[in-house]
C-alpha cells in the first residue's frame, strides 16, 4: 500500500508546554480540521512545523518531540527558529503573499531578505522530507508557505507523485506580475504532477500566468513541461458534514444567548480578524441597514465573532481598533438600555458553543472582501438542523461558485448587503427550506472526504496518463531498434510534416523557411535511392515549390488538397470547388477587425486564420468564438473546420494528410514506412499506416502515433542517423 506524505506550514496537532512538560492535542480549524479525518484512515504522515522556536528546545526536548509526534500522531515536525519565524511566516508568507494574492496590493511588502527566508524554509523542508520519503510515496503539499517545494522535491525524487493544493486565492496575472519572484513561484508549482485550486476562475489565472511568463500553453486543463504532463483542476475544498450536522448545542450557552437576545431576531458573523474578511464593511452595511429600516430596531441583533489573528502585523492592529470603534459607533448610535444591535466578541469560541450559534441564527452574513472559499458558509448549513435559516454570501468567496442558492451580495455594496438582509429576514420558511436542502445535499455529497478522493484520485490519473505517454517516448533502445530497420529496409516511404516537426513555430510564418541544416538532411535523404520522402504540410503549394522545389522531394500541400511527385508538377488530390471562401472570408476579416495581431491566409482551397501574434487570453476567447460560429455555418457546405497551433483552417471535407499518403502507400511494396508530425492534422496522417509502420509524434500529447519524441530537435537529431546510417549502428 503506498503511503501518502502530507505536508502542510503546520502539524495538526498543538504543543504546549506547561509546568516543563509537554502536552500534545488535536488543532480545530482550517486544514488541520479538514483533513485529519481523511488522512488518518491511510498509511499517512504529516509533515509541519511544531509550532515552536527551535531557540527554545535543548536537543533531548527536540528528540521526545519528534518521538512523541511519530509514535501518537503520525506525525513528523520541523523545526524553525525565531529569525525563520519572523522572516518567512510572519514576513514573506503574511506580508507578501497573504496580501498580494487576496488583492491587497497596497498592504502587500516586497522584502528580499524575506524572500531568501522563504527560500531556505521551501529547502529546510526538503531536507526532512529526503530524510523519510520512499521511493513509492504519494506527497501531496498544501498552501501558499510551501510553492517552490514541489520543484525542489522533483529534482531530487524526479518519479515520485506530487500533488499541490492552494487553499487561498490564486491571482490575477495583473496582480500576480507585481511579485518580484514571480517566475519562480510559477516553476515552483510546476514541479506537481496535479496543482488543486477551489475555483475555475483561480486556475483560470493560474494558467494565465504560465502562460505570459513561461510559454505554456495548456490544453483541457494539462500542459507539458519538462516531457511531463501536469494538470491543473478545480476542487472545492468541503467540510466534515457529518460533525456539524450531528454536532450538539452547549445548553448553557444556549440559555445565555437566549437571554440577551430575547425576542430579536439574530444575524450571526463568524470570522478571523483579518483585513480580507471585510469586518468594518459589514459593520457599515449593518449600520446602514438600521438606518434604511428603522422598523427593525429592537428587532435584531448582530453576533459578531471574530478570532484573534496576527496581532504582531500592524494592519491587524489597525483593524481590530478600527472594528472595536464602529461596534462602539454603532451601539451608541442605535442601541437602548435594553437592547444592543451588535454583540462583539474578540475571542475563538468552542466547537459546541459556535454550532449553537449556526443552530439559532436566523442568518448568517458571510460576506469577506476576498476568500478562496469560506467554510463558514458550509458550516453554517450543515449545522442547521431544522433546515431554515438564510445565508447571505459574499460573491468573492470560492463558496459562492457552489453555495448559489444563497443570497449572493457584493462585499463593498453597503445598500445590497442592508437590502439582502431584509430579504433574508422576511424570507418565507418554505422558501428557506427548498434552498437549504439544496445547498446541505450538495454539501453531504461533497464533503471533505469525498474532495481529498477526488483529489487523489485526479492525481493516480494524471499518473496513468504520464505513464501511457512515456511508454511511447522513443527511447534509446527504441530508437536502435528503429535504425536497424531503416539499415535492413530496401524501399522506404518517409512522411514529413513541416511547421512543428522539423522546424519551431515563430510569430510571422513567412519568416520559418528552412535553414541550411534542415536542407541538407532532406537533400541526403532523398538522394537515398531506397528513399520516398515526402513532405506532407499544411503551406501553399507555391511556398513548398520556393523552399524545397530544388531538392525535387515529393510535397503535399495544404494537408493533402495538392500533390506533386518527385519529378513532375502539381495537381488536386479530386475535383474541389472553392465557391464556399467567399461566404466563409467575411466571418474571418470580421474576427481579425477585433482581434488585434490576426490575420488571415488565404490558400487555393482554404482560409486560415493565424491568431500567434494576438494576445495569449484574447486569441484564445475569439478562437473558440470563431469555431463556435464556423462550426454552424459549415455543418452542411462539406468543409471541415481545423484547430492547429495558433491557427483555424477551414477547408474541404474528406481530405486530409491521411488521404494523400494513400496516394503513395500502394504504389510499391514498402518494407520501411515512416511518418513524423506534431499536430492533430497529422492524426489522419497516423491512422492511414498500416500497423507496420513507424508513426511518431512530435510532443507529449496523446496521439495515435507509436511513439514520440519531444520537439523539432530531436527529429533533426534522427534524420542525422538516417542520413549517416551507412555508418555501423551501434548495437
Amino acid at each position: 500500500m503506498q503511503r501518502l506524505l502530507l505536508v502542510s506550514n503546520r502539524l495538526p496537532i498543538t504543543i504546549e508546554k506547561q509546568k516543563g512538560a509537554m502536552h500534545f492535542h488535536q488543532s480545530v480549524g482550517g486544514l488541520a480540521t479538514g483533513l485529519g479525518s481523511f488522512y488518518k484512515k491511510y498509511d499517512s504522515m504529516w509533515i509541519g512545523w511544531c509550532g515552536l522556536a527551535s531557540n527554545n528546545l535543548d536537543h533531548q526536548t527536540r528528540r521526545n518531540i519528534e518521538s512523541e509526534l511519530l509514535t501518537q500522531h503520525h506525525s513528523y515536525p520541523i523545526f524553525l527558529s525565531k529569525y525563520d519565524i519572523k522572516m518567512f511566516y510572519a514576513s514573506f508568507c503574511n506580508k507578501t503573499l497573504w496580501p498580494l494574492f487576496h488583492y491587497f496590493t497596497d498592504y502587500t511588502i516586497f522584502d528580499h531578505e524575506s524572500w531568501k527566508a522563504y527560500q531556505n524554509i521551501n529547502k529546510l523542508f526538503l531536507h526532512d522530507i529526503l530524510r523519510i520519503a520512499r521511493p513509492d510515496d504519494i506527497i501531496w503539499i498544501h498552501d501558499y508557505h510551501l510553492m517552490l517545494l514541489p520543484q525542489m522535491i522533483r529534482e531530487h525524487l524526479p518519479h515520485t507523485q506530487i500533488g499541490f493544493f492552494l487553499h487561498i486565492p490564486f491571482p490575477s496575472f495583473e496582480i500576480f506580475r507585481l511579485l518580484p519572484w514571480r517566475k519562480e513561484i510559477i516553476e515552483g508549482l510546476l514541479g506537481s504532477d496535479l496543482i488543486g485550486f477551489h475555483t475555475y476562475d483561480y486556475v483560470r489565472h493560474f494558467f494565465s500566468s504560465v502562460r505570459r511568463l513561461l510559454g505554456y500553453d495548456n490544453t483541457f486543463g494539462q500542459i507539458m513541461v519538462n516531457h511531463r504532463i501536469v494538470k491543473a483542476d478545480a476542487f472545492p475544498m468541503g467540510i466534515d458534514y457529518d460533525r456539524f450536522s450531528k454536532g450538539t448545542s452547549d445548553p448553557d450557552w444556549l440559555k445565555e444567548i437566549n437571554k440577551r437576545c430575547s425576542d430579536c431576531k439574530i444575524i450571526l458573523s463568524v470570522d478571523r480578524l483579518d483585513y480580507t474578511k471585510g469586518i468594518p464593511e459589514r459593520l457599515e452595511a449593518f449600520d446602514y441597514f438600521l438606518e434604511e429600516y428603522p422598523e427593525y430596531r429592537s428587532q435584531v441583533t448582530l453576533i459578531m465573532i471574530a478570532t484573534p489573528s496576527r496581532m504582531g502585523v500592524e494592519q491587524y492592529q489597525h483593524l481590530k481598533q478600527r472594528v472595536d470603534e464602529l461596534v462602539g459607533r454603532i451601539n451608541g448610535k442605535h442601541g437602548t438600555i435594553d437592547w444592543t444591535p451588535v454583540t462583539y466578541l474578540y475571542r475563538s469560541l468552542s466547537f459546541e458553543k459556535i454550532v449553537t450559534l449556526y443552530n439559532i441564527a436566523d442568518v448568517a452574513m458571510v460576506t469577506p472582501l476576498r476568500d478562496g472559499m469560506n467554510l463558514i458558509a458550509k458550516e453554517y448549513l450543515a449545522a442547521r438542523k431544522n433546515n431554515r435559516g438564510v445565508l447571505v454570501l459574499s460573491e468573492m468567496a470560492g463558496a459562492k461558485s457552489e453555495l448559489i442558492e444563497a443570497i449572493i451580495v457584493n462585499p463593498h455594496n453597503k445598500q445590497e448587503i442592508a437590502e439582502s438582509l431584509k430579504a433574508a429576514l422576511t424570507m418565507a420558511d418554505e422558501e428557506q427550506i427548498e434552498r437549504n436542502t439544496l445547498m446541505k445535499d450538495r454539501l453531504k455529497r461533497y464533503d471533505i472526504t469525498t474532495w481529498a478522493n477526488d483529489f487523489m484520485g485526479s492525481l493516480a490519473r494524471v499518473r496513468n496518463q504520464q505513464e501511457e505517454i512515456g511508454i511511447k517516448i522513443l527511447t534509446k533502445n527504441k530508437r536502435k531498434n528503429l535504425l536497424k530497420k531503416y539499415q535492413a529496409s530496401n524501399n522506404r516511404l518517409i512522411f514529413l510534416d513541416y511547421d512543428g516537426t522539423l522546424v519551431p513555430f515563430v510569430d510571422k510564418p513567412e519568416l520559418a523557411e528552412p535553414d541550411e541544416e534542415i536542407s541538407a538532411l532532406l537533400k541526403i535523404l532523398n538522394k537515398d535511392s531506397k528513399n520516398e520522402v515526402i513532405l506532407v504540410s499544411g503551406r501553399d503549394r507555391h511556398t513548398l515549390d520556393n523552399w524545397f522545389g530544388h531538392l525535387k522531394v515529393s510535397l503535399s500541400a495544404e494537408h493533402g488538397v495538392w500533390l506533386k511527385e518527385k519529378g513532375s508538377s502539381w495537381h488536386l488530390i479530386e475535383p474541389i470547388k472553392s465557391e464556399w471562401k467567399g461566404e466563409i472570408k467575411p466571418i474571418l476579416e470580421a474576427y481579425v477587425d477585433k482581434t488585434p495581431g490576426a490575420r488571415i491566409e488565404e490558400k487555393s482551397y482554404s482560409l486560415v486564420w493565424h491568431y500567434r501574434r494576438v494576445h495569449p487570453e484574447l486569441g484564445t476567447i475569439r478562437a473558440i468564438e470563431l469555431k463556435e460560429d464556423l462550426l454552424h455555418l459549415t455543418a452542411n457546405l462539406n468543409l471541415v473546420v481545423l484547430e492547429g497551433s495558433k491557427v483555424i483552417e477551414i477547408k474541404n471535407g474528406g481530405i486530409n494528410k491521411g488521404r494523400a499518403a494513400l496516394h503513395w502507400i500502394p504504389k510499391k511494396e514498402w518494407d520501411f514506412i515512416l511518418a513524423i508530425g506534431d499536430d492533430w492534422t497529422d492524426e489522419d496522417l497516423f491512422e492511414a499506416l498500416p500497423e507496420s509502420a513507424y508513426s511518431i509524434k512530435v510532443g507529449l500529447t496523446f496521439s495515435k502515433s507509436r511513439f514520440c519524441l519531444t520537439n523539432h530537435l530531436e527529429v533533426r537529431e534522427l534524420l542525422q542517423q538516417f542520413s549517416s546510417i551507412q555508418k555501423p549502428v551501434p548495437k
